[in-house]
């Protein structure tokens, strides 16, 4: 965090949404168990569809964060690319081109 690189910034960034999928994946994994716990009180034949939209709730945020992720890094990158050929420099202390 205090890298005042802008792509050691981006990196970072990634690095951060990727963690964020890790958990998702991790707990749309474990959701059985959790939910083997708190749905005694519904009916036996709700309970297949019930962890079936539980599991698959994790994936489908994970596939959110990566279409996020991917967003920011082409947008990211292409702005990176544009201030690199103004400036000579990704050094974010440098970068003031946005300031009135």
């Amino acid at each position: 965090m205090r890298s005042r690189n802008g792509i050691v910034i981006f990196m970072g960034i990634e690095l951060m949404l990727n963690a964020v999928n890790l958990s998702l994946v991790a707990f749309a994994a474990h959701i059985k168990g959790i939910l083997s716990g708190i749905i005694r009180d519904v009916p036996a034949e709700k309970i297949p569809a019930l962890v079936q939209a539980a599991t698959s709730s994790g994936q489908v945020y994970v596939i959110l964060v990566m279409t996020v992720a991917a967003a920011e890094a082409a947008v990211g990158l292409a702005i990176m690319i544009s201030i690199y050929r103004m400036k000579d420099s990704i050094n974010v202390d440098d970068i003031n081109i946005m300031k009135w």
